[in-house]
């Protein structure tokens, strides 16, 4: 793909386009496609302001632009920074669209957004075989956190 990239926020209007990226996140995790839970849940996290959306598109010269991928930013606290700090949840890029840049400009395009909203730093977290992602983190500055282990326990379903 050789059109121009953007990469704006998403809003409400681009629901059915986030939504599919999300569903093809989650199966790059192993989860079942499921349209309609993805759809639920961005539009939730739209609507209720709690995440922001960073959504990237080719843009042909001729013809609508076409989204290739995102990422998601939950805003939260760090207690010990006693600063606001973003969460990188989700980034993902569509197949066909890979080794182009795009990840990185996302990355890039997040970090331009934390800083404008006056987050100290960003966190994120990713799958221990996603070897891809990890070169790439670290090739932007990222630091693996050697210091603190990270735990998590379901409480429901």
């Amino acid at each position: 793909m050789s059109a121009p990239i953007t990469i704006r926020p998403a809003g409400l209007a681009d629901l059915d386009a986030v939504a599919a990226l999300f569903d093809a996140y989650r199966q790059f995790y192993a989860q079942a496609p499921d349209r309609a839970r993805a759809t639920a849940f961005i539009q939730a996290r739209m609507q209720a302001g709690e995440s922001v959306i960073l959504l990237a598109e080719h843009v042909p010269p001729a013809g609508p632009a076409e989204p290739v991928g995102f990422c998601q930013l939950y805003p939260t606290f760090c207690s010990v920074e006693a600063a606001p700090i973003f969460v990188l949840y989700d980034l993902f890029v569509a197949p066909e669209a890979r080794r182009g840049g795009l990840g990185t400009a996302l990355l890039r395009a997040a970090e331009v957004r934390a800083r404008q909203s006056g987050r100290k730093r960003m966190d994120l977290t990713t799958a221990h075989d996603n070897h891809a992602a990890q070169r790439l983190y670290e090739s932007l500055g990222w630091v693996h956190d050697t210091v603190f282990r990270t735990y998590t326990r379901r409480v429901a379903g």
